[in-house]
């Protein structure tokens, strides 16, 4: 028998007590414990909330059908996440229900694209408290304002300091959509339970200043911490993370370059943490190149891969892809003259004086080059990967140019939101006359070319980072390593069916997402076990474990 993950994989803190017994009009607010409409008639009389709602006791089914009918008339995805939002803050259980009812139609509500537009507008849209926002006027008391966080316990913290959020730059406090999203898309896709969740904003300032002049902006108007100040509050907040919530998973997401790599290094070793960006990104990029690799025949040491941006994403990638390059055969140094990258200055090259450290190890000795076409034309490569948050880079002449390379190009637009695409479906399939193979961060629908339709697939970490997050609480992991994401990325690939191919997809539909996590989350778990890392007895069966261990949204 299965123990339920909520149960047996986080221990709280001795700081933190049990919560009292709700009930009135509190037991109605508590969205974990409100079952709306559907509290019976004896629960009412129990609970003290008879007369409190009206009189007709639903089903679950019930709510949830008249929930789904509600979003779907709102007249936009900005509106839907609102109504989404405020259904998730009033009741989970629906909430979840509701979603994972229509994963492939709620996805792109509550998380990528929406959650882009969500996130310029948060300040704007603001209407209830959710998450943590520590700012450095916390200082000296961050675990104090951890200890305040009314569930008794979590098991993943989602953190951002708004420094790049998707590929809108920087939006300050404003990024909180990002972590409240990822959590959902844990609980969701992987079955994280809600209770273990807990999305945090570090605000330290923003350098959009018209974030800072804008008379509604609720984060501190102040230009972004940095140095020895930005640190401090960073290493105030890890301690005291693992303090208030021993062993909780730390997750790194949407912070600028100059920050991520670094604060990965610093602690990786030091707790269960990983940056989604970095590891996440390349786990699902590398997944993404083992399946392209079964249509165009061309195995991955084979490749010639030609990143567009240098930022968190394409370097993470590129990262997982010459691992993964060298367990196949090749030195280190074949793998990474099989990556070659153009950042917003030119080409990754060794010549260049003004590369970032995190550059340095892909920069290739070669000549510098005036652009991306001529670029394509003097590496020749069979894939083309962009994450550079600048929409329409990828042209018609460089379609057409990696198209005549080769019979079937491999394209990956991963940028989000939808506006920052560096090509749409329809223009990667449109000029290379249906040969490309194509993946995007943003969804694209079905395209119709010359009488044969394909169905794109969405490149999206959530087809890692919530497998990669149950595996870890499964097996009590202390640290997070890039052996985990390789297996990931490995165990994503053979996901992918031989009909998600013939329709031009190389990752699974939607509606299998939690399949695929308990996939994934075995993996993981298994890579933690033979590493030494966890710290929880082994299960027979990880995969039934992790299966079993699901949050399934129902009433109790």
């Amino acid at each position: 028998m299965v123990t339920p993950l909520r149960e047996k994989t986080v221990s709280p803190a001795s700081v933190r007590p049990d919560p009292e017994p709700l009930s009135g009009i509190q037991c109605l607010r508590d969205p974990l414990r409100n079952k709306g409409t559907a509290f019976t008639r004896d629960e009412r009389a129990r609970l003290d909330i008879d007369g409190l709602l009206p009189p007709r006791v639903e089903t679950l089914e019930e709510q949830a059908a008249r929930a789904l009918e509600n979003v779907r008339v709102k007249t936009g995805p900005l509106e839907k996440y609102r109504y989404l939002s405020a259904l998730q803050a009033e009741n989970e259980t629906l909430f979840y229900r509701v979603v994972l009812d229509r994963l492939e139609e709620m996805l792109p509500i509550i998380y990528t694209p929406t959650v882009g537009e969500a996130c310029v507008e948060w300040s704007r849209l603001y209407e209830r408290p959710r998450g943590l926002y520590i700012s450095a006027q916390h200082r000296g008391r961050i675990a104090g304002l951890l200890g305040r966080w009314p569930r008794r316990r979590a098991g993943i913290i989602v953190v951002t300091d708004g420094g790049r959020i998707l590929g809108l730059g920087d939006l300050g406090a404003n990024g909180m959509g990002i972590p409240i999203g990822k959590l959902a898309l844990y609980t969701a896709c992987a079955g994280v339970p809600p209770e273990l969740c807990l999305p945090v904003t570090l605000d330290v300032g923003t350098d959009n200043a018209s974030l800072r002049g804008d008379r509604f902006y609720l984060g501190e108007r102040q230009a972004r911490m940095t140095g020895n100040a930005y640190d401090a509050l960073l290493e105030e907040f890890v301690t005291a993370t693992q303090a208030v919530f021993p062993g909780v998973i730390v997750q790194f997401e949407d912070f600028n370059n100059a920050c991520a790599f670094r604060l990965l290094q610093r602690y990786r070793d030091r707790l269960c943490c990983f940056n989604d960006d970095v590891q996440g990104t390349g786990a699902m990029g590398l997944a993404g190149l083992y399946a392209a690799g079964r249509i165009t025949g061309r195995g991955l040491p084979a490749q010639r891969i030609l990143f567009v941006g240098a930022g968190e994403a394409c370097l993470g990638i590129g990262a997982s892809v010459v691992a993964a390059m060298q367990r196949e055969g090749l030195s280190e140094v074949e793998a990474r003259e099989r990556c070659l990258f153009i950042d917003s200055r030119g080409l990754v090259v060794a010549s260049r004086s003004d590369l970032a450290e995190h550059k340095r190890p892909f920069a290739q000795d070669r000549s510098a080059l005036p652009d991306l076409p001529a670029a394509v034309e003097d590496f020749r490569p069979t894939v083309l990967i962009g994450a550079c948050g600048q929409g329409g880079v990828f042209t018609q002449p460089v379609i057409e140019a990696m198209a005549r390379l080769n019979e079937r190009p491999v394209v990956f637009a991963l940028s989000n939101p939808t506006s920052k695409a560096e090509c749409t479906a329809g223009q990667a399939y449109a000029w290379s006359s249906g040969r490309a193979v194509f993946a995007s961060g943003s969804p694209f629908g079905p395209v119709t070319l010359a009488g044969c339709t394909r169905a794109p697939a969405q490149g999206n970490n959530s087809w890692i980072f919530p497998g990669v997050g149950l595996g870890l609480l499964l097996s009590g992991a202390r640290h997070v390593t890039d052996e985990m994401f390789q297996a990931a990325a490995r165990t994503l690939a053979a996901q992918v069916s031989q009909a998600d191919l013939d329709q031009g997809r190389i990752f699974p539909v939607a509606a299998r997402m939690r399949e695929v996590a308990a996939a994934v989350a075995a993996a993981v778990a298994g890579i933690a076990y033979e590493q030494g890392h966890a710290t929880k007895p082994q299960p027979r069966n990880l995969h039934a474990e992790a299966t079993g261990a699901m949050y399934t949204p129902r009433y109790a």
